[in-house]
């Protein structure tokens, strides 16, 4: 596991610039925390480094939306689900595929049903403005990349 503190929002920003170089199509990310955590701030950040020009919004009423970057990018909250089960996960199938890079917020509520991903985010308040990024289940090509990355940022 690796973990930084950050202190604004822009460094949260940077960061999830900075993790989106590391992706590549067919990767899913988990990305967690509890309300107003900075979630989709985060993910809106790696979209913007992927390549999306147009607005990126939270998908929390609608389940999932797709941008179009340097690769086809999917974000998904699954938030609003109850009593996710094996049927929700083939709806979401079209949200998965080796073309396109994938977020999923709240990835607890289906985890026992999604695939396994490239890499866990958890983002937890540290206080008003601070912010505890940790990462969990990196992928093997990834660790180095996120390493130096993560030391970058501590500067």
């Amino acid at each position: 596991m690796l973990n930084i503190a950050l202190r604004v929002e822009k460094e949260t920003q940077a960061l999830a610039a900075g993790l989106a170089d590391l992706l590549k199509p067919g990767d899913i990310v988990f990305v967690s925390g509890p309300l107003g955590a900075g979630k989709t701030v985060f993910i809106k950040a790696a979209a913007r480094a992927l390549g999306v020009r147009g607005p990126v919004t939270s998908p929390s009423y609608i389940i999932g939306q797709t941008y179009f970057g340097r690769s086809t990018i999917h974000h998904l909250d699954l938030y609003r689900l109850a009593g996710f089960g094996a049927v929700d996960a083939m709806e979401l199938e079209p949200f998965f595929g080796e073309d396109s890079i994938t977020f999923i917020e709240w990835p607890e509520r289906g985890e026992d049903f999604l695939q396994e991903p490239a890499l866990v985010v958890k983002i937890e308040h540290v206080d008003e403005h601070g912010r505890r990024i940790s990462f969990f289940r990196v992928r093997e090509d990834m660790k180095k990349g996120l390493e130096e990355l993560v030391a970058g940022a501590r500067h």
